[in-house]
């Protein structure tokens, strides 16, 4: 991974072999991104998104491989106990033109991402709603 910041702005190249989720996390430990935003594309081989189950308040998932294209991937970033928390959302498209997205877990990339963050000032926390069963913003 690459980056380079301009302003408030990461322009955010990730690399063949490296996960999309790790690798921001990672830059937002580095330069301190405590809330922001976050939008993508690219090309990855292998995907496992989630679907949030309101009834059971769990998360499915699935995992899908093969050459895919990332045809929207947005998020934001928040924090939680401290900690910095990703909240990313992405489309892929299989060779068929097959849509595909969800909530996402992990993304492995395959030729490369493009990625923008913007981040803001201040700090945006989550704590868990037993009610919902989510990490929700604490305002």
């Amino acid at each position: 991974m690459e980056y380079k910041k301009i302003g408030n702005h990461y322009v955010v190249r990730i690399d063949p072999g490296e996960e999309i989720l790790a690798k921001i996390t990672g830059l937002c430990r580095e330069e301190n991104i405590r809330v922001g935003s976050a939008v993508g594309l690219g090309a990855v081989n292998r995907v496992t998104v989630g679907l949030f189950d309101t009834e059971k308040k769990v998360y499915r998932k699935k995992e899908f491989a093969g050459p895919m294209e990332i045809t929207s991937l947005v998020g934001n970033i928040s924090t939680k106990d401290g900690e910095t928390y990703l909240h990313f959302h992405i489309t892929v498209c299989d060779e068929e033109m097959k849509v595909r997205g969800g909530h996402l877990n992990e993304a492995w990339v395959s030729a490369t991402a493009e990625i923008m963050i913007t981040a803001l000032e201040g700090t945006i926390e989550r704590r868990m709603s037993e009610q919902i069963g989510l990490n929700l913003y604490q305002f």
